[in-house]
């Protein structure tokens, strides 16, 4: 039997310990390209890591892999950040960046986290906030990156970029640096991705696709009930007032007392009619 996009996705997400992040990145790709050959991009990702692999010396150390690695993605390759147009949605899709060169920091991430992978180098992804980061551990520390380009990120460089985020009251000085540097995993990863892609949507009022990155993160975040009454509200804006009703009602249901839930109930008052028609 054939899987639907999103019931291949849930598949792919269902346990936190096995979520493979490349294949499940490239599955959001359906939502735009339902021909999105998988093999031939996998294919395409082994081949160049096998190429890598080739040049590398035996006894090369992390550091030395880490390099080789680097200059290969973004000299080589000609990986890059999309500076020109940084909030084109097809930077957040992993076919779309493979084929272009060009994307934003969590999708060259990912791209070069599995190549990283396939030369036994454990790089992964840090959900910093802002920019996504990467960093790799190796026996005298940790080395966080830039995949934008590439850059070995200096612990002052880090608490610059971080200060903007955080409320210096929050903490004693100096800001817990290492609080933002942990591992990012695959499911965190995926769910920043979505929500890149739900703000540039919500940017243009495109509710066919945010109904469509909707879907994705109520399987993704099943117990986040605030993503069902986002997808409540995008069936609503698609013409589809039964499974709005379900979704609003399902928020009220469990947040009664919320901020929004005055507004909430008027959006199912003004639903109810459609329904019965």
């Amino acid at each position: 039997m054939t899987l639907t996009p999103l019931e291949y996705f849930a598949s792919l997400v269902l346990h936190d310990h096995s979520i493979p992040l490349f294949e499940s990145a490239l599955a959001l790709g359906q939502d735009t390209c339902s021909t999105l050959d998988f093999e031939a991009l996998q294919i395409e990702i082994d081949t160049q890591a096998q190429t890598l692999k080739q040049r590398l010396p035996k006894e090369a150390q992390h550091v030395q892999r880490l390099r080789m690695l680097n200059r290969f993605f973004f000299q080589e390759l000609g990986f890059a950040g999309n500076i020109n147009n940084y909030y084109d949605p097809d930077n957040s899709y992993i076919h779309r960046v493979i084929a272009s060169r060009r994307g934003i920091p969590i999708s060259l991430a990912v791209i070069y986290m599995e190549l990283a992978q396939q030369i036994d180098l454990n790089v992964v992804g840090v959900s910093f906030p802002g920019h996504f980061l990467i960093k790799l551990v190796v026996p005298s520390g940790e080395i966080v990156l830039d995949p934008l380009n590439g850059q070995s990120l200096s612990r002052e460089e880090l608490e610059e970029r971080l200060e903007p985020y955080v409320d210096p009251e929050e903490y004693e000085n100096p800001i817990p640096l290492e609080l933002y540097l942990r591992a990012a995993h695959p499911r965190e990863i995926l769910t920043r991705m979505l929500r890149n892609l739900k703000s540039i949507y919500m940017d243009k009022k495109q509710w066919d696709r945010i109904l469509e990155i909707q879907q994705r993160l109520v399987i993704l975040l099943p117990d986040e009930i605030v993503e069902r009454r986002d997808r409540g509200i995008a069936y609503s804006h698609r013409n589809a007032p039964e499974e709005a009703l379900k979704d609003l009602e399902a928020y009220l249901a469990l947040r009664p007392q919320a901020e929004d839930a005055e507004s909430v109930r008027k959006k199912i008052d003004e639903l109810k009619p459609l329904n019965n028609h």
